[in-house]
């Protein structure tokens, strides 16, 4: 555009949420001049005004310029067009040509021109901006699944350690070596297991399944809280057939995970029972209870120390599509109730394939 109508100079100019317009590129104009002018008040000169209305402004004289943006030229025959960057029904800023004659530029043809370039631009800086929110998004969700993993699997797996050496440290102290071998033997499987999720969260978030599926998964789940801890865990599939997408079974699988870890340091119980059904059209249960001494009042909503675990768990919920629930009554034991669509029958998660 500054070829087309010889402009001396040529900026860009987007509004802030501020009221005030910041310099974001510019063309013929001196690295000083460009630094001392990065941002203008909205209300204060022509540009403004075209922002406001959302027409073209033609400056023949910028004196007043001058003096807002400190003597942008030397030369006093220099005038301005200001052009509004336009972007459906907003403008989101302006774009300046620092001309020496308004009146050669300013016909109906040129006018039909400097619009449509203004509404190409705001539209370019536009999906910029939409671009970049979306990056921004995708970055904050890798860090809050890298977090929810982190939460699922190895710390977890590390809080058993750290339980693992005090059972250990004791029965050091006692003199026990049989027991002190037996311990040292599960600090030493449960060391292993961590360095294994450490590298799965490595090598990109890869689902635990290991390729099998999420049912094979779930039943190793099992046989290792078994073996970890002392309460009768029983596992009751009427699943037929299910298979789920990676991604979806991953969310499954930390959900029951994470019930068992919060069976295991809090319920004091004696049994636990996993129920997987299906109702045959397409909606699926996972159902986690527990006959241990229950909760006074249940909190779902995520705060501090251990209630983020049931926070993760509702997050989870969601993203399949579904809904989870806690009852829970002093003495009584605790109900985890998760219940969920078909993979295949919402949009987003693509063909099950897991």
């Amino acid at each position: 555009m500054r070829d087309i109508v010889d402009a001396r100079a040529a900026c860009v100019r987007l509004c802030t949420d501020d009221q005030e317009m910041r310099l974001i590129a510019s063309i013929g104009l001196s690295k000083d001049v460009a630094a001392r002018e990065q941002v203008l008040a909205l209300d204060r000169c022509v540009c403004g005004q075209a922002i406001k209305q959302g027409d073209i402004r033609f400056q023949p004289d910028i004196r007043r310029c001058s003096e807002v943006l400190r003597s942008l030229f030397d030369n006093d025959k220099v005038q301005m067009v200001a052009v509004p960057l336009l972007y459906r029904d907003r403008t989101v800023g302006v774009y300046n040509l620092f001309v020496e004659d308004v009146e050669r530029v300013a016909s109906n043809d040129m006018t039909e021109l400097f619009t449509t370039i203004g509404r190409h631009l705001g539209t370019a800086i536009e999906k910029a901006r939409l671009d970049e929110e979306a990056n921004r998004l995708s970055i904050m969700e890798e860090r809050t699944r890298l977090a929810y993993e982190l939460h699922d699997s190895l710390a977890q797996t590390l809080a058993s350690v750290r339980f693992q050496v005090r059972v250990l440290d004791q029965a050091l102290h006692q003199g026990k070596e049989s027991m002190l071998w037996q311990e040292l033997e599960r600090v030493e499987n449960t060391l292993d297991a961590a360095h294994t999720e450490l590298r799965q969260l490595i090598a990109h978030f890869r689902a635990p399944t290991g390729g099998r599926g999420l049912l094979p998964s779930i039943g190793d789940l099992v046989s290792r809280f078994r073996k970890e801890n002392s309460i009768n865990i029983f596992l009751q599939n009427e699943w037929k057939n299910a298979r789920f997408p990676d991604e979806c079974g991953l969310q499954v699988l930390r959900i029951i995970q994470e019930s068992l870890n919060n069976i295991c340091k809090h319920s004091k119980a004696q049994n636990a029972r996993i129920l997987l059904r299906d109702d045959g059209a397409g909606n699926y249960l996972v159902l986690i209870e527990d006959d241990g001494i229950g909760v006074q009042e249940p909190v779902m909503e995520g705060s501090a120390g251990e209630h983020i675990g049931l926070s993760i768990m509702q997050d989870r919920a969601r993203q399949l599509g579904g809904e989870l629930r806690m009852e829970s009554e002093a003495g009584e034991g605790t109900r985890i109730m998760l219940s969920f669509p078909d993979p295949k029958h919402r949009d987003g998660l693509g063909k099950a394939t897991a």
